[in-house]
């Protein structure tokens, strides 16, 4: 008795022993976790200082400046460099169009290939997945021949656009989260007589909502960072979206600046803005949708 006493007073005293360890390790893995974030958030930062810095200074002291030392000079030299405004509504007009074309056509060839049962489904399914496979810049040659020389598009907005019209991801993702929506509700809505349009944009596109908005998100940050293919199309400065201006900048213009390092820098910043307020708007919104109480009733 008396040892099983003195067992349970030992056993209490290491379980007392053993309690603060969980919020030690708790403690450990916030801080990897804030050095992580420090170390991920380090480089927009220095962005960001280096933007508005009148004299530049590149040595690690440079991170924390002396606050006379800031100033929005650069952005005002980009801007007068490469008109930042033009730039940026190139670029929106550019991803604008690779958006809605990339959702309309990701939306049906998506849910043709999940819902709808004809021959060569599989074979048009396998074909999707091996354009993925296929470098863009393989089609570079032939995408220029077709769209500059046969068709005449050169500094257009139509000739940015059309090679990034579709997006075979976008078709995955959509196809995806098609086919794990209760086929049971499919089957309701022809038998009370809608038709697949009907079906498509009445019930399955409301209930869609996470899936659109990966795709939009893909399709933003594709075409708004994407240099090479508009530098190929567009040769006048007023056509060129912000990359491209920005890189036309760096390779002639730059040298003879002032400050050219903090002007590069602005127009990064200015770049980098839009995609990181629509993730900031949109990743509250990427929860899963309730496909259950489409079935109920």
């Amino acid at each position: 008795m008396a040892t099983d006493v003195a067992a349970l007073a030992t056993g209490e005293h290491r379980t007392t022993e053993h309690a603060p360890r969980p919020r030690t390790r708790s403690a450990g893995s916030r801080i990897a976790l804030l050095i992580g974030a420090f170390a991920f958030l380090f480089p927009f930062y220095y962005m960001i200082i280096g933007s508005l810095q009148k004299e530049p200074d590149s040595s690690p002291a440079g991170a924390f400046p002396d606050p006379s030392n800031l100033s929005l000079h650069n952005y005002a030299a980009i801007d007068s460099a490469i008109s930042l405004g033009r730039s940026l509504v190139n670029s929106g007009i550019f991803t604008g169009g690779v958006i809605i074309c990339t959702t309309v056509f990701g939306l049906l060839a998506g849910y043709a290939l999940a819902r709808l049962h004809f021959r060569g489904r599989g074979s048009t399914f396998a074909l999707v997945l091996l354009v993925q496979v296929v470098p863009f810049q393989l089609l570079l040659i032939p995408l220029y021949v077709l769209i500059v020389r046969d068709y005449g598009l050169a500094d257009s907005y139509l000739g940015m656009i059309l090679p990034f019209a579709i997006n075979t991801s976008a078709v995955f993702i959509f196809r995806q989260f098609f086919l794990q929506l209760p086929a049971a509700m499919f089957e309701a809505a022809r038998i009370d007589g809608a038709g697949e349009l009907q079906i498509l944009f009445r019930i399955a596109l409301p209930l869609c909502k996470p899936a659109l908005m990966s795709v939009v998100l893909l399709s933003f940050t594709g075409p708004w960072n994407e240099f090479l293919w508009p530098f190929l199309v567009t040769k006048r400065q007023d056509m060129q979206p912000l990359a491209v201006s920005l890189a036309n900048y760096i390779s002639t213009v730059a040298s003879a600046a002032a400050n050219p390092f903090g002007a590069i820098l602005a127009g990064a910043c200015v770049l980098a803005a839009p995609a990181v307020a629509l993730y900031l708007v949109f990743q509250s919104r990427f929860n899963s949708t309730d496909i259950d109480s489409a079935t109920k009733g």
